[in-house]
């Protein structure tokens, strides 16, 4: 469990295809802290810690299945990307974002970005069948990063990024026509879920 407020910016050091997707990633987390089987959100996405190492200032590497590869844009990474991360949840943290589950539910492109004072507002468009989970003023994760939605248009939702967002995390670097993560607020799963079933 997470709660989408990004504690590290990551940077791949090399993926290698050995059965499923393995992933090594530089960070500054201290390496003596991270157990082999410990949760770490990357870009969003829940992975498990399969092997860590001191060089070059500390990494730790992850498996990803072919199934998160089909439901995320870690198919496209490689070398020298930086990446969101985000430790797993501890009882007592401060839940300063939402509840993030690091399940992705779909991928989201970004179509446009403008300028609004010191922050910058981003429109992305969303796969169909989830934009109906997305609200004005609901929360949102995008590559992990917990966002307060703006506006809803159909499948095109807006979300504004403040200066100490862009510096904190890779949104500093965000362009036109990127793909990102997009993680669904986990109460309008479980609402949609109830009025189906309520329905059937």
């Amino acid at each position: 469990m997470f709660t989408g407020i990004i504690t590290d910016i990551g940077r791949v050091l090399g993926v290698e295809q050995r059965g499923d997707l393995t992933a090594r990633i530089a960070t500054g987390y201290d390496i003596a802290g991270i157990d082999l089987g410990a949760s770490i959100a990357c870009d969003g996405v829940c992975l498990t810690v399969v092997t860590t190492g001191p060089e070059e200032g500390g990494w730790f590497a992850v498996q990803i299945s072919a199934e998160t590869v089909s439901k995320t844009n870690l198919g496209t990474w490689e070398a020298g990307k930086q990446v969101n991360l985000e430790r797993a949840l501890k009882v007592g943290d401060e839940l300063g974002g939402h509840i993030v589950s690091g399940h992705i539910d779909g991928t989201a492109h970004v179509i446009s970005l403008a300028e609004e004072g010191d922050s910058t507002r981003i429109t992305f468009r969303a796969p169909e069948a989830l934009a109906g989970f997305i609200a004005p003023k609901g929360s949102i994760a995008l590559n992990g990063t917990s966002l307060t939605v703006n506006e809803v248009t159909g499948a095109e939702f807006g979300v504004n990024l403040i200066p100490h967002t862009k510096s904190a995390t890779t949104w500093g670097a965000v362009a036109e026509g990127d793909l990102v993560n997009l993680e669904i607020d986990t109460l309008a799963r479980y609402v949609a879920r109830l009025r189906a079933w309520e329905a059937a």
